[in-house]
């Protein structure tokens, strides 16, 4: 591993951070707010890394690695908001048995690829969030073939338990790799 590059293994110096922390009144602002730092840290966490880095694999057997990560909240994004939010029919991004983590491959093509569908699907639900209003949190949402239900509020906290876990990952990940930690 190599020593700890940056800011003393972080990122951006933090008076530069460009995730979000001003203060926001609302739940939907706070949910909004926490998923956006989220997507940002993941950016961050995957920056000036080679498809190769992009696509190494954390420890045997496991397929995690920072591009399997952004497929997989790529398929992530568009299930919750497209599909169980929306109840849009869409044929489901990486739709490898293994929730885009399996298939990683180390191309420019590939982390394009993946990039370009998770930034679509960022911006798919941030369109569709700019539209909610904060009193229909309540809402419940029929999805799965009527097999499951959940309230819009349930959807977005799952959401940011989603990112947290996964950004903690990138945390490891990332470490792994060249020794930048934190942000």
């Amino acid at each position: 591993m190599n020593a700890p590059t940056g800011y003393g293994g972080m990122f951006v110096p933090a008076d530069q951070d460009p995730r979000p922390t001003d203060e926001v009144h609302g739940e939907l602002a706070t949910y909004r707010q926490y998923l956006t730092a989220y997507r940002m840290t993941l950016e961050l966490k995957c920056d000036g890394l080679t498809p190769e880095q992009l696509a190494t694999r954390s420890v045997p057997p496991s397929a995690l690695s920072l591009l399997g990560l952004v497929r997989h909240l790529a398929r992530v994004e568009q299930f919750w908001f497209r599909i169980a939010l929306q109840g849009l029919g869409e044929e489901r991004l990486y739709d490898d048995g293994d929730s885009g983590f399996a298939d990683v491959r180390p191309t420019d093509a590939a982390v394009a690829d993946a990039f370009g569908a998770w930034r679509e699907q960022v911006a798919l639900a941030d369109a569709w969030l700019d539209g909610l209003a904060e009193d229909r949190l309540d809402d419940v949402v029929v999805f799965r073939d009527g097999a499951e239900t959940s309230a819009v509020r349930d959807i977005l906290v799952h959401m940011v338990e989603e990112y947290a876990r996964h950004v903690g990952h990138a945390d490891l990940l990332r470490e792994c790799l060249d020794g930048r930690a934190g942000q």
